[in-house]
């Protein structure tokens, strides 16, 4: 990812609970409040889905995209890497992030790190700008869904 935009949070659950949220898109509308429907559209033999097809109303926003989801790097106990590419959109260009899960002996500590890019010219300031929101609006609700269920 280049030019990508990060933050942090800790959550008062282990990795594998915040990975079953995360991994959980279905019920994402109930939590994410950009996120009006998901769909998943393929899944690989372990059960982890491959493709999510997002319907999302950020306001000025409105795009339905797909991601790719890439879960190789996660380990048993839930901790590791989850990231995931765009692979087609109607406004955005680029939606290429990550989410590394590690445990810290009270929780998880949860770094996302995103890029952003639209296919309407924005200034590079603006787009870290929107970025940075995104990033601190959802980790938020993830932490708010997962210590809610936890």
């Amino acid at each position: 990812m280049t030019e990508s935009t990060s933050s942090s949070i800790h959550i008062a659950a282990e990795p594998g609970a915040v990975l079953d949220v995360i991994a959980d898109f279905e019920a994402y509308p109930e939590w994410a409040d950009q996120v009006k429907t998901v769909t998943i559209l393929s899944e690989d033999g372990d059960g982890w889905a491959d493709q999510v097809e997002y319907v999302m109303d950020a306001g000025a926003v409105k795009d339905t995209y797909v991601l790719e989801y890439d879960w190789d790097r996660i380990a048993e106990d839930g901790s590791g890497v989850v990231a995931w590419s765009l692979v087609r959109a109607g406004v955005l260009k680029a939606l290429d992030g990550s989410y590394t899960l590690t445990s810290d002996g009270e929780g998880t500590q949860v770094d996302y790190a995103l890029s952003v890019d639209v296919k309407i010219p924005m200034i590079g300031m603006l787009k870290r700008k929107a970025e940075k929101l995104i990033i601190d609006t959802a980790l938020k609700e993830l932490k708010k869904r997962v210590e809610s269920l936890a």
